[in-house]
């Protein structure tokens, strides 16, 4: 039985895909999912963070099998949760049969100024130094197009309580940050199909990331004109779609 397994990104946790893992399962069918909290993320809160894409490989690895889903699996990665899914690829794909990528950057493919847009360098500061409300606030701000949407006061608070409930610590962040920063990715294509999903109007990645990952690799990749980084909580239900699209093509 195939599993899908759900990989985040920079400082967030599993309860961050919001509804996203209910809408996908249900839109494909799918009889085993679940959505993973890194060390030093979510519950994981107090762990420390692996310095390396490497090591959040080896521990997806290790903490499947103790919950007993075993290969293959499905990864489905947004941003740093991409990287590891990639990574995850290059050093155990037997255990893989897909992989759906969104809003991704990779070195050496794509340049360090697309792969965090120059004009966001000094929001590291406060991602660091900010207080929870302060950092949620900016992440928000950065990864979402959805300023228009009613129940944005209530996702930020959400994100606030997340924020109080497992805080990540500055060493965390930071270890993070260098994971995602010393990661490489061999000049290979992938293994297995691989799918591409990738938002127009992404203000911390710039889509030319995608864009170049999906030349290079010759792969599949959709587009989506308004939403923000965080794609699955911008339109859901898009990425879910594109999904299905995909898979019965």
């Amino acid at each position: 039985m195939t599993t899908w397994v759900l990989l985040r990104g920079l400082m967030r946790e599993s309860r961050h895909w919001g509804e996203f893992p209910v809408l996908l399962q249900s839109s494909i069918d799918a009889q085993q999912l679940v959505a993973l909290d890194f060390p030093g993320n979510g519950i994981l809160h107090a762990q420390t963070s692996a310095c390396s894409v490497a090591e959040m490989v080896g521990y997806a690895r290790s903490h499947l099998k103790q919950l007993g889903y075993a290969a293959p699996y499905r990864l489905l990665g947004l941003s740093l949760g991409a990287m590891v899914a990639v990574a995850w690829s290059e050093l155990h794909p037997a255990e893989l049969e897909k992989m759906v990528l969104i809003n991704t950057s990779l070195a050496p493919c794509n340049p360090f100024y697309h792969r965090l847009r120059p004009g966001n360098y000094p929001a590291l500061t406060l991602l660091l130094f900010g207080s929870a409300a302060q950092r949620e606030q900016l992440i928000l701000k950065l990864t979402s197009t959805r300023s228009h949407t009613e129940n944005l006061q209530a996702i930020l608070e959400q994100w606030i309580a997340y924020a109080k409930e497992y805080p990540v610590t500055r060493s965390n962040i930071l270890r993070q940050l260098k994971a995602a920063y010393l990661y490489r990715a061999a000049p290979t294509t992938p293994p297995i199909p691989v799918l591409l999903l990738a938002a127009q109007q992404d203000q911390l990645v710039n889509v030319k990331c995608s864009l170049k990952l999906a030349q290079h690799w010759g792969c599949a990749i959709r587009l989506h004109p308004t939403a923000g980084h965080d794609l699955p909580l911008d339109d859901g239900d898009w990425v879910a779609q594109q999904i299905k699209e995909w898979l019965i093509s």
